[in-house]
């Protein structure tokens, strides 16, 4: 599925990138997709690569430690019902709890290293190294579903715009994130029963089958009409980028998408613009002011969070310590295996962000917003969140900047702007979560993940809609 997946994203980013104008020159998505796949390797896996050895290194003194085996015995009769197929006391659910605790406290970075050390060990259980299993599936979803007690990001992103009282969202966050994980678990015990999503024997990879003397399979019918279509679609928008300038702005106008355009990027200079302001007036009157005393709600919070790291550091080493632990060198002999992993979901990040990259800067998402408002504006959802929704599963990165583009704009109530903080905390970046863990242990058949994944998104951004409406209708 994600073969197709993959491959519909890109003919879709480069057709409407051609249509608009977006091939070449400055807003070039082949420079887009060139500089996601450098981000892929120096902005996320090489840092990964750290943080992976950091908490590897942490997860090995825990287990020597007998704490991991404590909570998870606590936990016991939870996790046996959500993964029957792992035994009891395996090294897995230990991995999964620190998982799902970091991603809980709204600590996602360092939750990913102990995600895809659960991934290796799910692995080892795996009787079908190329496909996914049950427990990898329901463990996916969970995180898709991205149950949260603090949504620190999207209270971050809300201060930052000067939108005041972010706390609001936490209970709505909550609520929303327990109905995504809820969808998330009865979606992937639901799907796996389905004959399609069946797990498949390995494929023999023999040594003719890797010989580049084998002819590739001949082309279907179906896949001529849509090989020919693409072909005609290309042509003429190679026709709109080699002709004069006038019939590229002819089609836009007949269309009016060129007004579509023209609003959406003078809405982005505008959020930049206001955002820059807001930070050099924040900057100034943190010089020129004495910093006034932050709510006990904030203070305790941040506490909390700032606090969550080093008592997990105190408890894994000090009880470690305490037990005869050689904890300096049972700290390196975990961590030993971080760089490996990441080298080995590099590829995978290329390919995704790459293609996410030329989606993103080809106008799609604008396209789409002007074609489905109508339908929108009679289901009562903002027609301004619909961007949001589309790229939160896809991109962080993008997902961020079109939720500072909602959060800066003086036309928007403030319902709109809290709604968009609950969904942004309500949702997770489905495709790159199941790009990496699966990537980090080489599996190729994602079986019934990424409906169950994408099930986990659309019930959060539904509850998200719902508790933003519910709570903020009359601010």
């Amino acid at each position: 599925m994600l073969n197709y997946i993959w491959a519909t994203l890109l003919f879709i980013g480069l057709l409407v990138a051609g249509l608009v104008g977006r091939v070449s020159g400055d807003a070039s998505v082949i420079d887009a997709a060139m500089k996601g796949a450098e981000k892929a390797v120096m902005g996320i896996a090489l840092p990964l690569a750290g943080m992976m050895m950091f908490w590897l290194g942490v997860l090995r003194l825990l287990e020597k430690a007998g704490v991991l085996e404590a909570v998870v015995r606590l936990l016991s009769p939870l996790l046996r019902r959500l993964f029957p197929d792992v035994p009891t006391g395996h090294p897995a659910m230990s991995a999964m709890v620190m998982n799902l605790s970091a991603n809980m406290l709204g600590l996602s970075n360092n939750a990913t290293p102990l995600g895809l050390k659960a991934m290796g060990h799910l692995q080892e259980l795996n009787p079908h190294k190329q496909s996914a299993s049950n427990a990898m599936i329901t463990f996916l979803a969970l995180n898709t579903g991205a149950f949260t007690l603090i949504p620190m990001t999207a209270m971050n992103f809300l201060n930052a715009a000067g939108v005041s009282h972010s706390f609001r969202v936490i209970v709505p966050t909550i609520l929303a994130t327990a109905c995504a994980s809820a969808a998330a678990v009865i979606a992937a015990k639901s799907f796996q029963r389905l004959p399609g999503f069946v797990a498949q024997p390995d494929e023999v990879i023999t040594d003719e089958a890797q010989s580049s003397t084998v002819k590739p399979a001949g082309i279907s019918s179906k896949a001529k009409f849509w090989l020919t279509l693409l072909g005609t679609l290309f042509i003429g928008v190679s026709a709109l980028e080699l002709g004069p300038p006038s019939w590229r702005q002819a089609v836009l106008d007949q269309t009016g998408l060129s007004a579509v355009l023209a609003k959406s990027a003078q809405r982005k200079a505008e959020a930049e613009k206001t955002l820059a302001l807001k930070k050099e007036e924040a900057k100034a009157a943190a010089a020129t002011q004495v910093k006034a005393e932050p709510p006990v709600w904030r203070r305790v919070m941040d506490g909390a969070s700032g606090l969550a790291i080093p008592a997990i550091l105190i408890l894994a080493v000090g009880v470690a310590w305490a037990r005869g632990v050689k904890v300096y060198e049972e700290f390196v002999d975990g961590a030993k295996e971080g760089f490996q992993v990441a080298v080995r979901i590099m590829p995978y990040l290329v390919a995704m962000l790459a293609v996410l990259a030329i989606l993103r800067e080809s106008g799609a998402f604008q396209l789409l917003e002007y074609l489905l408002a109508p339908l929108l504006n009679m289901l009562g959802f903002p027609v301004e969140l619909l961007s949001l929704a589309l790229m939160r599963p896809l991109s962080g990165s993008g997902a961020q900047g079109i939720l500072n583009e909602i959060l800066t704009r003086p036309d928007l109530s403030e319902m709109v702007k809290f709604t968009a903080g609950i969904l942004y905390g309500s949702t997770e970046t489905t495709f790159y979560v199941l790009t990496v863990y699966f990537g980090s242990v080489g599996i190729r058949r994602f079986r019934h993940a990424l409906v169950a994944g994408l099930t986990a998104d659309f019930i959060g951004m539904v509850a998200a809609v719902f508790f933003g409406r519910l709570l903020f209708a009359f601010t």
